[in-house]
């Protein structure tokens, strides 16, 4: 088998592009002034500093554990698990984006991130030893 048609070539895209994802809301979300980050989009200036400056930690937590395990061959369950918690966290914004009417906005990127996630999780739950 190639190794660009390979399921372990896709679960590298995959973890990739979520991972950009997540590193760059994380940057936005840690180091951005709440209300230059208020101007993009407009839950962080409805909700305390320290829930969003959380939010980037996660998001922060979820782009370095998709990747950066298997990048280095250490502690490498801890990617399934970083995309278990990417689902986690995709469903919860969904429902919190949701509850404040803003899913034109966001649903389409929470979806793909959803999606990215659950697909890491699927093809790198071995790795988990269960």
């Amino acid at each position: 088998m190639d190794f660009l048609t390979s399921l372990d070539f896709w679960l590298w895209v995959a973890a990739t592009i979520a991972a950009l994802f997540y590193l760059l809301a994380a940057y936005w979300k840690v180091l951005m002034p709440i209300p230059q980050l208020a101007g993009m989009m407009k839950w962080p200036g409805d909700v305390s500093p320290g829930f969003v400056r959380g939010i980037g930690l996660v998001d922060l937590a979820a782009g370095l554990g998709m990747v950066l395990p298997l990048a280095t061959g250490i502690l490498t369950f801890l990617t399934p698990l970083a995309a278990l918690g990417s689902v986690v966290l995709q469903v919860l914004a969904i429902g919190f984006h949701g509850k404040r009417g803003e899913t034109k906005q966001t649903l389409g990127l929470n979806i793909v991130l959803l999606a990215l996630s659950a697909f890491v999780l699927w093809g790198r739950r071995g790795l988990l030893g269960l």
